[in-house]
């Protein structure tokens, strides 16, 4: 099941949709997860691997010790076949991981790029916001003391 979820995020994340960041607000496509929570999944998945990786080589080592030991002199090649074989295969999975890693690493960077640009967005909207009420507030001075001075002349030309 964890494969599964991070499969579909590896998918979303190729597709370019970027994952939820609580700091942010922002709603991600749906179908999307969150980036931390991919990555620990990832993280995990990762160590399962090698660990079973581990376990597996562990196995092979003592059954190729066995089986050296067991025909000393037979010719050892399709031991070697065997070991290549498993060898290709495992840097074809650390590759794929190192791939996978990299789009994350990508997207994360990419989301918090677009975070910190609303962010700036939003400071300069409030600025903009705090310099239009001054204005504002300056002209309503203004528009009051003139309806002051009018009411002024008015009161003493009527007197």
């Amino acid at each position: 099941a964890a494969s599964q979820h991070c499969e579909a995020c590896y998918f979303n994340l190729s597709r370019g949709c970027l994952p939820n960041r609580a700091s942010g607000g922002r709603r991600a496509p749906p179908g999307t997860c969150d980036a931390a929570l991919c990555f620990a999944e990832l993280w995990i998945s990762l160590e399962e691997h090698q660990d079973a990786l581990e376990l597996i080589m562990s196995k092979y080592r003592k059954q190729m010790l066995q089986l050296l030991q067991g025909r000393k002199g037979e010719d050892a090649e399709p031991v070697s076949n065997v070991h290549e074989a498993n060898s290709v295969e495992i840097e074809s999975q650390i590759d794929r991981i190192c791939e996978m890693g990299e789009v994350m690493r990508k997207a994360i960077q990419v989301d918090d790029d677009q975070f910190f640009k609303v962010q700036e967005k939003l400071a300069q909207l409030e600025l903009e916001n705090k310099e239009l009420r001054e204005l504002l507030s300056i002209s309503k001075e203004s528009f009051e003391v003139g309806r002051e001075d009018l009411f002024r002349s008015a009161v003493q030309a009527e007197v």
